[in-house]
């Protein structure tokens, strides 16, 4: 849904990209201290590449001992974060996608911890960790409109959502679309 307008254009012809690198992140919930569910992103360190200080979930690149792409999000959760593999209980896969800056195809999971975790960031590849309380990003997150900057793009127009005082675009915000879809459904219910 927030796909920008050379995005939607490029997913238009369904195309296989075969020689895309693969990474998997964690849409993880879990519960404050006041049975409050929430979810984690980070914001990553500065560095030199495209997704400099941006704002994502936690994941990284699939490695050869990988068993497959959600244990991948899940190994990188825990590396970047903290949280323990085994304090993660996986929910559901979302939809795949495509990330023609880093030339990467990412699988989003999503997953809970029943307990809140004890976040612990990597210093050398998380800048700080955003908890983001689940209620306030369903009902009062808006999409929005916001030009931005980056290493591979000059005052870009790209639509996102403001959380916590942080501009979230791209492909997390176009991950979050999907999240807030599927939450409010089941919350629907």
């Amino acid at each position: 849904m927030l796909a920008p307008e050379f995005r939607q254009k490029l997913m238009e012809h369904d195309m296989d990209f075969p020689d895309a690198k693969q990474a998997g992140v964690i849409i993880l919930l879990y519960p404050d201290q006041n049975g409050h569910s929430h979810f984690v992103l980070i914001l990553r360190k500065s560095y030199p590449g495209v997704h400099s200080n941006q704002i994502s979930f936690p994941g990284g690149k699939l490695e050869a001992n990988d068993k497959d792409l959600i244990y991948t999000g899940l190994r990188e959760t825990e590396e970047e974060v903290g949280v323990k593999m085994a304090e993660m209980t996986v929910v559901r896969p979302l939809t795949p996608l495509y990330i023609p800056p880093s030339n990467f195809m990412v699988y989003p999971t999503l997953a809970y911890s029943e307990t809140s975790p004890e976040f612990s960031k990597d210093d050398s590849e998380v800048e700080r960790v955003i908890e983001v309380k689940l209620s306030d990003f369903l009902n009062h997150t808006e999409i929005e409109t916001h030009v931005i900057t980056t290493s591979y793009a000059n005052k870009k127009e790209v639509l996102c959502f403001m959380i916590n005082g942080y501009v979230v675009w791209g492909a997390t915000a176009m991950m979050l679309s999907e999240f807030k879809v599927l939450m409010n459904k089941v919350l629907k219910q």
